[in-house]
């Protein structure tokens, strides 16, 4: 009789769910639960009800019974932007924020969102075109599109968001001109309340047409640096008098700097550098806010110094390379007040340097290398770093062995959180030490990007502290609780740092702190001290605790839940034998769609596919078909993995398997690491990895084939192709941006440990794609910025230190770079004929021989017999000696090596922002002979990390 009570009083509740008045429209509760079935990973809040507003769900903000916000940063969402989100018609703000795995193209509905004010889908994985229909939303004040993967043109439709004052498009792949308006369309210079144009790293060409700019507009930030733009700054840029940052570096710009740019008074970041500009340096005097200007590498007119050198009170850092600048370096400029940097390097200043008495005391570098200065006065009071090296000053007996000759270390090291209250203790590898509490947590991580700080001192402390407390109060954080790790200006010249903030109690954020954070961070509610500038802000995924599971389940939903389960059982009952009979069948087809679902060996593991990023799973049969069964002929190379064939896919596309042979196998939840890695790493500049065979007993990596074969037999003659010194400069550039993206973008970060000429592959137009990184080359986050123990290195190119430490770091593949840009010079091997090609360059090299600096006779011949100028051979030959310092920490970094090349090469008028210069590999000097197998060398592309020489090395 109880028992019958009892389920009387459930079904009684149960019934009483659903005579409950929904809280919700229900045309926006059929929007959230179609969203809620697109989305992998929504909130645990998200199963528990179907009233999103009544039983709330997290991040969904009501009003009258209407959804008005969706706020999901840093969730981990994974699926697609469809049309359903196109009936929450009273939407105002949506921020889907650094949810990676979002992708694809968003939906044309979002124009149907009359509502909308505020647009946020930064640092997902979102592609295609930017609907024009994003233009048919009247309140929109903020859209933030940055760093997804958007293609296509800036709609000109955008021109109609009249309230809009946020506008960031930076970091995607766009392309064609900036719209402006026309009798028949809207354009960009119709946004007249908009303060911040963010179209920096993209593709944008054409010109900057006049009509984009007004007295009318407030703009104060500018950015667009990093895309193809042409022509001419437009001279009514110099009408926009609020503007604050200026950045049109990394374009193709020509002709003089307007006049009237000098109307800006309120600009404090002006950056021009890396254009075609030409006629006289721009008179800057009345900008009396300026605190940095680089108008590096352009092609101004010879001139002496400008006065508003030493006139710009507020100037912190003044850097004009290559700038044909002659005469005396103006003494004036090291008395400014706030001067931090003087780079004057690579001009034309002679005579004395007089430094004066009073100089500035922030003063911290003067770098005046490559100049025709013959002698100098330091005066009183400054001890830190001056650059003279290339200067005949450096040749007199009283200076050539001083500091000032020689290339020097960084001043001071660069600010970071300091956990020195927290002595010795250590966290687990997921966990990291507060510097608050000093107690372990998982704290909310990712990196902010400075688009344009006005200051280079990074061991500023007084600087980063003010940004640690302004991060901690905006966001509602406990005091203390930020940590700021290595910052540095990246390739960009953006001012980089990881930041990781934490809980203000136990172990974990929850998730509606996350979702408050991340949306502080899109949406710019915080505001970091002046001297920053602008910024953004990249989220790493967060780990959620176990126990987070949201709002409470209401107790109407648990009784029904119980009823529910007690007809689930008898359900189960009734289907229990149907079930078993089934099972075999069920196995079986588990098998057939799941192919890889099973990692070890013996089959048991639970790993499911791996997640993957532009690589596919080819099965065993596929890649058996498109090689001819692994036929002979179709045989390319072989190495220490195993063979590598060359096979043709369905679709035509020519790919190299690589098939791993008995005895070099992973263990499979190694394999599967290692490809996830791999399908996430891209770039031009690295080989692309197509797919993946894990099937049959068999693993098998499937890359993007590479006609033109390995750098090395290109230099040895063996592939029948020419190299002129310009192609063999923009392989070195190529290479390096590839090793750059490895060290400082790929995450986590990856020390490729075997740098050499064999692993240097080049396209059909002779690009240059870095090859053979993988998993053995991972740096942990407990290892990053530090080394690798793992070594599979090769003779001649490891790093000297290695033999002492047994580390390998980052600067360890400096080294190994610095051999391969001698290879570039000589063609020789590094270790030919017992003799060794660093040791051999360094005892040789002669800089009072102009032209080929005392190594003629070890050059290759072909650069000495082609007529074709090999200009920049000096400053490469330095560079590539800078990078084989005995001493890391003497090495530049790669992001460093990359502007040095550019330098050379946009000295020489070429432009680096292409992939080549020319579309055809004819036109830099190249030849080809008969067909070849381009993987036909057993030390090309070899995957397993090297080979061994059995030349004994001479002592350095």
């Amino acid at each position: 009789m109880s028992a019958v009570k009892t389920l009387l009083l459930l079904a009684f509740f149960y019934a009483g769910i659903h005579t409950t008045r929904s809280f919700t429209d229900p045309h926006d509760s059929v929007a959230l639960e179609s969203l809620k079935n697109e989305w992998q990973n929504t909130p645990p809040s998200w199963g528990t009800s179907n009233d999103p507003c009544g039983a709330p769900w997290e991040g969904v903000t009501c009003n009258n019974s209407r959804v008005t916000a969706l706020r999901l940063s840093t969730m981990g969402l994974k699926g697609k932007l469809g049309g359903d989100i196109g009936g929450l018609t009273e939407l105002r703000s949506l921020d889907l924020s650094f949810n990676k795995d979002l992708t694809g193209p968003i939906s044309p509905a979002l124009g149907d969102l009359q509502k909308l004010n505020i647009l946020i889908l930064a640092g997902c994985g979102f592609s295609g075109n930017i609907p024009e229909e994003l233009g048919n939303l009247p309140e929109l004040s903020f859209l933030a599109l940055n760093s997804n993967n958007f293609t296509g043109t800036i709609p000109p439709t955008l021109g109609k968001l009249s309230n809009l004052y946020w506008l960031d498009l930076a970091d995607n792949q766009l392309t064609g001109a900036i719209p402006v308006s026309t009798s028949e369309s809207p354009g960009l210079d119709l946004l007249l309340k908009a303060k911040h144009f963010h179209f920096n790293k993209n593709q944008l060409s054409g010109t900057i047409s006049p009509k984009l700019f007004s007295s009318e507009m407030v703009l104060i930030h500018i950015l667009f640096d990093g895309n193809k733009l042409s022509g001419s700054i437009p001279p009514t840029l110099g009408l926009v008098k609020n503007l604050e940052v200026l950045r049109l570096d990394r374009n193709s710009l020509t002709g003089n700097v307007p006049s009237n740019l000098s109307n800006l008074i309120n600009i404090n970041e002006l950056n021009l550098a890396y254009n075609k500009l030409t006629g006289p340096l721009p008179n800057l005097t009345q900008m009396s806010s300026l605190n940095y200007v680089d108008l590096s590498n352009n092609s101004f007119d010879s001139s002496a110094a400008p006065e508003w050198f030493s006139n710009l009170q507020s100037l912190t850092t003044l850097i004009v390379e290559y700038g044909s600048i002659r005469g005396s370096v103006p003494q004036g400029v090291f008395s400014l007040p706030q001067i931090q940097q003087v780079k004057l390097k690579n001009n034309e200043f002679s005579e004395t340097l007089n430094m004066g008495d009073s100089i500035g005391q922030q003063l911290q570098l003067v770098d005046l290398q490559n100049n025709n200065i013959s002698s100098f006065t330091l005066g009183s009071g400054y001890t830190r770093t001056l650059m003279l090296i290339g200067n005949p000053v450096c040749n007199t007996d009283a200076l050539s062995n001083t500091n000032y000759c020689q290339l020097q270390k960084p001043p001071v090291k660069p600010y970071s959180t300091s956990l020195a209250n927290c002595g010795s203790k250590s966290c687990p590898p997921d966990e990291k030490l507060s510097p608050q509490s000093c107690e372990c947590a998982y704290p909310y991580e990712g990196t902010l990007y400075f688009r344009g700080p006005s200051f280079r001192e990074l061991s500023n402390a007084t600087l980063f502290h003010s940004l640690e407390m302004k991060l901690w109060v905006k966001l509602d954080l406990t005091p203390g609780s930020v940590s700021i790790q290595n910052p540095f200006f990246n390739v960009d010249d953006y001012l980089q740092m990881q930041l990781a903030l934490f809980p203000p109690n136990g172990k974990y954020f929850n998730r509606s702190d996350i979702q408050r954070i991340g949306f502080d961070l899109s949406n710019q509610t915080f505001k970091p001290p002046p001297p920053f500038g602008p910024y953004y802000f990249i989220a790493s995924p967060y780990a959620f605790s176990a126990t987070d599971r949201g709002t409470s389940i209401n107790t109407a939903v648990i009784i029904g839940v119980a009823i529910g389960c007690t007809f689930l059982v008898l359900g189960l009952i009734g289907v229990g034998v149907y079930a078993i009979r089934q099972k075999k069948r069920a196995e079986k087809a588990i098998g057939l769609s799941r192919p890889f679902a099973s990692w070890a060996p013996s089959g048991n593991d639970s790993g499911g596919a791996p997640q993957l990023k532009g690589a596919r799973w080819f099965s065993y049969d596929e890649l058996k078909k498109c090689t001819n069964n692994f036929s002979i002929s179709n045989e390319i190379g072989s190495g220490g993995y195993g063979k590598v064939y060359r096979g043709m896919l369905v679709d035509g596309q020519v790919v190299a398997i690589k098939r791993a042979q008995q005895g070099s196998m992973q263990g499979g939840s190694e394999f599967k690491t290692e490809i996830e890695l791999l399908s996430r790493v891209h770039h031009k500049n690295l080989l692309g990895l197509v797919g993946f065979c894990f099937e049959q007993g068999e693993q098998m990596l499937v890359y993007e084939f590479m006609p033109n074969g390995s750098l090395r037999e290109s230099l040895s003659g063996k592939s029948g192709i020419t190299l002129d010194w310009k192609r063999r400069v923009r392989i070195a550039l190529g290479s390096a941006r590839g090793l750059t993206y490895l060290h400082e973008l790929a995450n986590p970060p990856i020390i490729h440990r075997d740098i050499k000429s064999t692993n240097i592959l080049l396209d059909e137009h002779l690009n240059a794609k870095v090859a053979d990184f993988g998993l053995s080359k991972l740096v942990s986050d407990s290892e990053k910025g530090h080394v690798s123990t793992q070594v599979k290195g090769t003779l001649g190119y490891l790093d000297p230190e290695y033999y002492m430490t047994q580390q390998l770091t980052e600067k360890s593949d400096v080294y190994s770079f610095g051999v391969v840009m001698l290879e570039l010079v000589s063609a020789k091997l590094p270790i030919e004929k017992g003799k060794y090609i660093v040791r051999e360059v360094r005892m040789l090299m002669n800089k009072n021989e102009e032209e080929y600096y005392g190594l003629k006779h070890i050059m290759d011949a072909t650069l000495i017999n082609n007529t074709t100028n090999i200009s920049g051979f000096g400053r490469f030959l330095e560079l590539a000696m800078q990078c084989v310092e005995e001493s890391a920490a003497e090495r530049p970094t790669m992001s460093e090596v990359v502007k040095a090349i550019e330098s050379i090469l946009q000295n020489d008028g070429i432009n680096t922002n292409t992939t080549s210069a020319s579309s055809s590999a004819t036109d830099f000097g190249t030849s080809k002979n008969a067909p070849r197998h381009p993987y036909n060398d057993n030390n090309a592309f070899d995957y397993s990390g090297g080979y061994t020489l059995s030349t004994k090395v001479e002592p350095k």
